[in-house]
């Protein structure tokens, strides 16, 4: 079985549970990063033993958290000893609109993962894209690059879409189960 890793920022609780949704289904360990874009003690040691790490962020402004940004600038020092390099990698992110600019912030996190030298995992599920779909479908806003939910702004983290918490947590089933390909 492989280790993964979801590492996330979350401002309002949104990410949050959408981390938690796809660490469910990928049976994996959940780090968080501070309001001040910090991760807690051991957290790099348990990212770079992690065979499968999965980043997430909200979209603020048309991209990622200015604190996940920090963290990402800090796995430089991962980056120089390539330490990360052919570890699995996948993303997702959540923001009030429907469209919110979310691909650009996928965009950030599969370039962060690609100067890693790490290997992307799509999301892997067909959209629901019929005139009889409903907004609890699974991969209802249609993503293909990484998992994607919309939260309205004047709703709490506990109204979240549930069809946008099923597809995080399938989505976080397909990442382990690539892992789990590459490692055995």
């Amino acid at each position: 079985m492989a280790k993964v890793v979801v590492v996330y920022h979350s401002g309002y609780g949104h990410t949050q549970r959408m981390a938690q949704a796809v660490a469910q289904g990928a049976d994996a360990e959940l780090l968080a990063i501070d309001a001040e874009g910090n991760l807690p003690e051991g957290g790099w040691d348990t990212l770079n033993a992690a065979d499968a790490i999965i980043f997430g962020t909200p979209t603020y402004m048309g991209n990622v958290s200015w604190q996940f940004k920090k963290f990402a600038d800090a796995s430089s020092k991962a980056w120089f000893t390539q330490g990360w390099k052919d570890k699995i990698a996948a993303g997702f992110t959540n923001s009030a609109s429907t469209n919110g600019d979310k691909h650009v912030t996928l965009s950030t996190l599969f370039t962060l993962a690609m100067q890693h030298g790490m290997i992307w995992v799509s999301q892997g599920l067909m959209p629901s894209n019929q005139k009889s779909a409903q907004r609890n479908d699974i991969n209802y806003l249609g993503s293909y690059s990484g998992a994607i939910a919309q939260s309205p702004s004047d709703a709490g983290a506990q109204d979240m879409f549930a069809g946008d918490l099923e597809t995080a947590r399938l989505f976080g089933q397909r990442v382990a189960d690539v892992s789990a390909k590459f490692k055995g």
